[in-house]
């Protein structure tokens, strides 16, 4: 008999044909996600061996806990994963994994797509021709900074933080970050490392954010972190919103301490603080770094793989508890 399996978040094509071949899978129908609850309900009726999400399904300890006991795998797929309580799955010894290293390139991609739009005034510029230009711009207007050669702050080097170091790198940026451990020589390439994140911040023409949400990052950047930027910095965020307190980013970015920001994620998804899209100097995405058609195929199987190499008494490929 094939592992029995909820799917509760939309996924590619490709990796539904791969859940209803490889499982006895309930695909989450559409056009949304299904709620917490309804993946409870599913997994109780379907006597689910496995449960695959996302972040729109929120597992804290309480859902863990209404799970039915046959569910001994939770795989999020994502590599984040502040919204699954692991704490509460091991508790109960159901495996807990999520998705590394197949969206690190993918999402470092957009992050650095993010800086460029942001620094370069993309989108400003897009919003001027869909209205049809048809007025002179001077050679004073309409000007951003340039990126070529200036100093980028990473907070969190793991591996999408050295990825985005490695893009700056092709435009000669000068890298600075704050970790919990410093990289050794072979994967720092030069970097130079900062003890804490207040130290790194006076040394960053452009601060991007690469470290997981948790207690220690709630609300790391803030309106006294933010005041030890130089003027006129550029911040970006595809990481995960929690880390910001965004009342403290709205008046950065008003006052014009912040020239600009590109933000992927926010404190709350999709109901998103709109204080954002009246800035005209806020590049915005809905939490997309790493959709591309690949990435998502990768991140989908792998989930799979994890649910698959469990049941067959293989142990979890990416583990989020030992």
């Amino acid at each position: 008999m094939k592992t029995k399996l909820i799917l509760g978040c939309l996924v590619p094509t490709d990796v539904v044909a791969r859940a209803r071949a490889d499982f006895d899978a309930i695909i989450a129908p559409g056009p949304n996600d299904m709620t917490v609850p309804e993946m409870i309900e599913a997994a109780t009726a379907h006597q689910a061996d496995a449960i695959a999400f996302t972040n729109t399904l929120p597992l804290n300890a309480a859902a863990v806990a209404a799970l039915p006991a046959c569910v001994k795998v939770g795989a999020t797929i994502s590599v984040g994963y502040d919204h699954f309580d692991v704490a509460a799955a091991k508790a109960r010894g159901m495996i807990a994994t999520n998705t590394p290293g197949v969206l690190t390139e993918c999402t470092a991609d957009f992050a650095f797509m993010l800086l460029l739009d942001a620094a370069r005034r993309g989108a400003e510029y897009d919003r001027i021709m869909r209205r049809g230009w048809r007025y002179r711009i001077g050679q004073g207007d309409l000007l951003g900074v340039r990126v070529t050669g200036k100093r980028l702050g990473i907070l969190g080097m793991g591996r999408i933080g050295r990825a985005m170091a490695q893009r700056a790198r092709g435009f000669d940026m000068e890298i600075f970050y704050h970790a919990r451990t410093r990289l050794p020589p072979e994967l720092e390439l030069g970097a130079t490392y900062c003890a804490t994140f207040e130290e790194m911040l006076p040394h960053c023409d452009f601060l991007s954010l690469h470290a997981p949400a948790g207690p220690a990052t709630d609300k790391i950047v803030n309106a006294r972190t933010l005041s030890l930027l130089p003027d006129g910095a550029v911040f970006v965020n595809a990481s995960r919103g929690g880390l910001v307190d965004e009342d403290a980013l709205v008046d950065a970015l008003t006052s014009g301490k912040l020239f600009a920001a590109g933000l992927d994620v926010f404190r709350s998804e999709p109901d998103y603080d709109l204080r954002f899209a009246a800035l005209e100097n806020v590049v915005l995405a809905p939490h997309v770094g790493s959709a591309s058609k690949e990435t998502r195929n990768a991140m989908g199987y792998r989930a799979l793989d994890n649910i698959a190499s469990v049941l067959a008494g293989k142990g979890p490929i990416d583990p989020l508890w030992t």
